[in-house]
């Protein structure tokens, strides 16, 4: 008798593990978007910091535009208790972190936190390596939406073991929560991690910058753009490659890089997290990240990721195809000049989609920026596109 109870037991965890798998597998259909506090604030996280962010994604339309993730990066915890868990900073969350959750919940937004899967994490916080299960009850019981997992510290682990053991943790834990894997691309993670997580970083820390190098491994957006090229295979609805979080608004880039950054992170189908302050958007930064034609591309169903078409050097054309037989095209200009486009249609075969074919149909030419047609694949396309910008086109069968 007591056998047969120890194997009913053993049958209803093995089904309700099940369950939580196939939902962890369900997760993240399209890129996740929304905001990240690490770019602009650092370990400067707080309670009333996530609160007014939040009312800040909720008011400015960032909400209605998709971001529905907001996640709160390093430093908000400070040690573990005598028995192992997790503790808040008592001063910067003086309510804790089921009261922020909460919080967020109630404005209509997901919740994201951070951890690390070495000892430390990457600012000297306590880290989740030995604790994995424990720490992702912790996050289920406080109704966390999204884990981002870095890779600090991690003291010779084999990355694939050590995101597998957290992965495994978050499918046991009781609730759905979206994995972020944060090991830089160190171990080729697109290899390996669907299945493991929902999305993996491919390069080293992204700099608010277009192009620059660092010499402890920062990158600027120029760079981290040629790293994804040959990484269109690896992306698909549940299992993203991450280039790192939008810089947009930050400072440090021209209006038309910031266009170009975005515009790039919709064609790879890259997660849209951004990483300014809400709080006091210019109109600039508000247009390029609530551009919804753009965003749309981004979260496209069909989930591909865009392929270089075209390299001309300084010039390149990008191709992104997408559900319902049409495609996005973006022609970006790496140089300190004008580019002045003058491109013919019928010189070209679209072999990037096969449904594509600007030889046997006519196509309309829809600017995504300017929000407007601007010809047929039937015409040459001529536009002025400028230094490190781009122009991006979405293509979309003549009636």
């Amino acid at each position: 008798m007591k056998l047969k109870f120890i194997g009913i037991l053993f049958l209803i965890f093995s089904l309700c593990t099940a369950g939580y798998t196939q939902k962890f597998e369900e997760l993240a259909q399209t890129p996740p978007m929304g905001w990240n506090s690490w770019n602009k604030f650092g370990c400067n996280v707080s309670e009333k910091l996530i609160c007014e962010m939040a009312d800040a994604m909720v008011n400015n339309g960032m909400l209605e535009a998709g971001y529905n993730y907001l996640v709160i990066d390093d430093c908000w915890q400070v040690r573990r208790d005598s028995v192992g868990n997790i503790v808040v900073d008592p001063e910067r969350f003086p309510n804790g972190m089921k009261t922020v959750v909460d919080y967020v919940h109630k404005k209509g937004l997901k919740f994201g936190i951070y951890s690390c899967a070495g000892s430390a994490t990457c600012q000297g916080r306590p880290g989740s390596r030995g604790y994995q299960f424990q720490d992702a009850r912790t996050y289920a019981k406080w109704g966390v939406d999204y884990l981002k997992y870095d890779w600090c510290n991690e003291e010779g682990q084999n990355a694939k073991a050590a995101y597998k053991t957290m992965s495994d943790a978050l499918k046991e834990c009781g609730r759905p929560i979206v994995f972020s894997i944060c090991e830089w691309g160190d171990s080729k993670p697109w290899e390996w991690g669907k299945g493991i997580g929902h999305l993996w970083r491919t390069t080293a820390d992204i700099r608010d910058c277009y192009q620059c190098t660092f010499d402890w491994g920062g990158l600027g957006v120029l760079d981290i753009i040629d790293k994804q090229a040959a990484l269109q295979q690896y992306a698909g609805p549940g299992h993203w490659n991450d280039p790192d979080m939008l810089e947009v608004g930050n400072g440090g880039m021209t209006y038309d890089e910031y266009k170009t950054h975005f515009t790039m992170w919709a064609m790879l189908a890259a997660p849209l997290m951004a990483g300014n302050d809400l709080r006091n958007m210019d109109a600039q930064t508000k247009e390029i990240l609530t551009n919804a034609d753009v965003i749309a591309v981004n979260q496209d169903k069909l989930g591909q990721q865009a392929t270089k078409f075209m390299d001309m050097g300084e010039y390149e054309i990008w191709a992104k195809p997408l559900s319902n037989g049409e495609v996005a095209v973006c022609f970006m200009n790496r140089t300190n000049q004008i580019w002045k486009l003058d491109y013919d249609w019928k010189k070209q075969t679209m072999y990037f989609a096969t449904e594509v074919s600007v030889h046997k149909k006519v196509y309309n030419v829809f600017d995504l920026w300017e929000h407007k047609n601007i010809g047929k694949t039937s015409e040459r396309l001529v536009k002025e596109i400028p230094a490190h910008g781009v122009l991006v086109i979405r293509l979309s069968v003549v009636k």
